[in-house]
């Protein structure tokens, strides 16, 4: 399959691709990975007239610990998660998620803004992030804006990004002591598959008294976003945490989520699945704010 005829951009500066996005609007995209964008270009899905390379852009590539945040650069790719040592010793969610997307040709070329971007309702990455409480900086030529990620998706391929702005990079609070998050995925193959269902979850422990202080637990490809299962959060706080408690947070969740039947599953089994996986994930942020 051919792509599409377009323009081809490469800007060397955030201000620079800011200045072409403002200029092209709509008919521009941009591309960091490729791994989504040039599948639905040869699909004749979509055909945009100016394609925006982020590929030289140093500034929205890295991560670094910056006072009580971790930055991650936009261009970070997948594979960089799975395997740089802060996101594996502050951010274990976050790495899980990354291990499981794709194939490692894939996590070679995608990035993290283009995995949040696609707002694909099954992606790996969104639920850890929204559990971690992380929030994405959108720039253009006008400023920039810091949106709360869980507020950013509005959609299957709807997301709160301007056409005239750039997702440059991703800020996630950085986890202190009785704090801890864990993220599992679970589809009908181990790999190179969509998800059927994935949970993120989060606690942290009152330091007093060990009883959960806050709590946020977020489920993907039961609902056109990730979702909050904010009747389960409610059943956590202020308790004592026990496997009692992570079953009946589990199936609470159950009843938060708006799942479909599809060739990969049914309704129930997803339900089904989310009160499993929300304790399972509950009992790895357990023992890592308890320190077990």
């Amino acid at each position: 399959m051919l792509l599409p005829r377009f323009d081809f951009h490469e800007p060397a500066s955030i201000d620079e691709a800011c200045e072409i996005m403002a200029t092209f609007g709509p008919k521009a995209k941009l591309l960091a990975g490729g791994t989504d964008l040039m599948v639905n270009m040869k699909k004749k899905i979509l055909a945009p007239e100016n394609l925006v390379c982020l590929s030289k852009i140093e500034s929205m590539h890295g991560i670094a610990e910056k006072g009580d945040q971790i930055v991650i650069g936009g261009r970070y790719t997948v594979a960089e998660l799975t395997t740089d040592p802060l996101v594996e010793k502050k951010l274990g969610a976050l790495r899980s998620g990354a291990r499981a997307l794709g194939s490692p040709l894939v996590r070679n070329r995608a990035t993290i803004a283009g995995n949040i971007g696609s707002a694909r309702p099954a992606s790996d990455l969104p639920p850890s992030l929204i559990a971690y409480g992380a929030t994405v900086i959108l720039v253009s030529s006008k400023g920039e804006r810091e949106v709360l990620l869980g507020n950013f998706f509005k959609g299957p391929g709807f997301t709160e990004l301007r056409p005239e702005e750039v997702l440059t990079e991703i800020r996630v609070p950085t986890p202190t002591d009785g704090q801890g998050a864990g993220y599992i995925n679970l589809g009908v193959r181990k790999a190179q598959d969509c998800n059927v269902v994935n949970v993120a979850s989060y606690i942290e422990l009152d330091e007093k008294d060990g009883s959960i202080k806050k709590a946020r637990i977020v489920m993907g490809s039961v609902g056109p976003t990730p979702l909050r299962a904010g009747t389960a959060e409610s059943v956590l706080l202020g308790q004592k945490p026990d496997e009692a408690l992570f079953l009946k947070a589990g199936e609470a969740a159950r009843q938060d989520c708006t799942p479909i039947d599809d060739f990969r599953g049914s309704a129930s089994y997803r339900k089904a699945m989310v009160g499993v996986l929300t304790k399972r994930t509950l009992d790895i942020a357990h023992r890592q704010a308890s320190g077990a």
